[in-house]
């Protein structure tokens, strides 16, 4: 179900939202983030839960959103509230739903089932949160699900469960970080570093966003406004890196046409993965472009 154009759509930043925050859902309309994530779980009281629900599909189903990906996370089936927020959901239409504390295939199918019961369209896929350690044991199957589109980290939990320090640097979490972007690339999914949690230090958050995008995650979950432009910059082409990639598949396609078997830009010796890699750059390149 996922394409590979959907694969390349830029979610370099994804900012949660509280839904019971109709405040916040109108100020999320002005905001550069790619994606927002209208929130039904952690950020919603209990007695708010169903203010939340509704506002979130009226959201989600309004197009009111630009170019904005737009995202509803449902509670848990396993909570009073799951059924409810799915079947809401289906009916708006929203990208995709985000589930969280995905535990492996038996959930991701009763989840399924209920969105197709529910009517939701095609379109309208599961962004599935690996935040637990069977949902890490079970990354596989989760990034190979056909409804799974992201698989989304959840960082604060999965330290939680694993009695782990949030330390700079993460190293506690970095062979599991690890594992998830394994199963992500195995599947081709998209997939998306966890949040960082003190907005109070900027200079953190590069940190760990910059470590985040060398790993090779497609973008991070974000929790509050002045996160966007930071991972917006981050996970962007820079011009340097876009003129580099011009000019690699300049001189490979000159080599070809000529014969050689040997290609070079600026002293280096160039290869089908650095082709791969520059027609991937500019690709992104021209996707965030077309976000306008």
């Amino acid at each position: 179900m996922t394409t590979s154009h959907d694969a390349l759509r830029p979610r370099r930043s994804v900012l949660y939202m509280p839904a019971a925050n109709a405040r916040a859902l109108e100020k999320a309309k002005s905001i550069p983030a790619d994606a927002l994530i209208f929130d039904l779980e952690d950020a919603v009281a209990p007695d708010a839960k169903d203010t939340a629900r509704e506002q979130a599909a009226a959201a989600a189903a309004s197009g009111e959103y630009g170019q904005r990906e737009v995202t509803i996370r449902c509670n848990g089936l396993d909570t009073p509230w799951g059924e409810a927020d799915i079947a809401a959901a289906a009916a708006a239409g929203p990208s995709a739903i985000v589930i969280p504390k995905v535990s492996g295939l038996d959930a991701l199918g009763a989840v399924a089932d209920r969105l197709e019961a529910a009517g939701a369209p095609d379109h309208t896929t599961i962004w599935a949160m690996v935040e637990t350690p069977q949902a890490i044991f079970a990354a596989r199957d989760i990034a190979g699900f056909e409804r799974v589109s992201v698989l989304v980290m959840g960082t604060n939990d999965l330290a939680k469960e694993l009695r782990a320090e949030l330390v700079p640097g993460r190293a506690p979490l970095y062979p599991h970080l690890a594992t998830a972007l394994l199963a992500a690339r195995e599947a081709d999914k998209v997939i998306l570093d966890g949040v960082y949690n003190d907005v109070r230090d900027p200079e953190g958050f590069e940190v760990e966003a910059r470590q985040g995008f060398e790993m090779g995650f497609d973008g991070k979950t974000l929790v509050h406004p002045d996160q966007v432009e930071p991972a917006n910059r981050i996970w962007a082409p820079s011009e340097e890196q876009v003129e580099h990639a011009r000019k690699v598949i300049a001189a490979f396609e000159e080599a070809e046409a000529k014969g050689r078997g040997v290609v070079t830009v600026d002293g280096r010796m160039i290869e089908n993965l650095h082709v791969d890699n520059a027609r991937r750059t500019l690709a992104t390149a021209d996707a965030i472009a077309a976000l306008g």
